[in-house]
């Protein structure tokens, strides 16, 4: 209730209206039943402004972290973050990345839509890097389809480190639903879900238009780190 209140109520239509997104490919989307939407992650508002143009309600893996954070500023992301459907998780690795993969199953059989960033973390520089095969995993094992999507301009809204928004528009591709089911049980094989994440990924390349690097995002940032210091 408080998630569609907020959405076509509060947030949803004043956001619209300032920013006034564009979308093409909403048929793409399948009405009913468990999907992963696989999105390029440009900037924090993706997870803002996707459920805002969708029909049917998505939820997030969002860090735990968000959610920890104390007083009225804690308060307020804290519900803004389950108004928007984001579930948190702990992404330390081992026995975290295990119990978040079960949260996003958990979602699917419940033939709801999941939305992952399968870069992992936002581009530093507008560019789209190599996905990671926690996507494909879900994927195989949630026994779903999965719709690229991709995120335009929203960079140049709110670029990382800016808190407040620049007003201007911003658009969604959505692309045609992509089906793995040949590679029923075979989530084992890391050569497959390799090969499954690489076609998302190419997907998400053709839809957005970004120059495409093939390392991880996160390496990028981390020598980003180490020569700021």
């Amino acid at each position: 209730m408080f998630y569609w209140f907020m959405k076509n109520m509060v947030a949803g239509p004043i956001l619209k209206t300032v920013f006034r997104p564009w979308v093409t490919g909403h048929e793409n989307i399948p009405k009913n039943g468990g999907v992963i939407m696989a999105s390029n992650h440009l900037s924090f508002i993706d997870s803002v402004f996707l459920p805002l143009v969708m029909d049917r309600r998505i939820s997030f893996l969002a860090k735990s972290d968000y959610y920890t954070a104390r007083g009225p500023k804690g308060w307020f992301i804290k519900n803004f973050l389950k108004a928007t459907g984001m579930l948190p998780i702990d992404r330390s690795g081992g026995k975290a990345s295990e119990a978040s993969l079960q949260t996003g199953l958990g979602v699917l059989a419940q033939g709801e839509v999941l939305g992952i960033y399968p870069e992992g973390t936002r581009s530093p520089d507008g560019k789209l890097y190599r996905g990671r095969t926690g996507v494909a995993r879900m994927i195989l094992e949630g026994g779903v389809p999965v719709v690229p999507v991709a995120m335009i301009d929203t960079d140049k809204v709110m670029p990382i480190g800016h808190r407040i928004p620049k007003v201007r528009r911003i658009g969604i591709v959505i692309g045609e639903p992509l089906d793995f089911s040949r590679f029923e049980g075979m989530e084992g094989d890391r050569f497959i879900l390799r090969s499954i994440t690489d076609e998302i990924m190419y997907e998400l390349d053709r839809l957005s238009g970004q120059e495409y690097v093939d390392v991880y995002a996160s390496s990028v940032k981390e020598k980003q780190g180490s020569v700021s210091r």
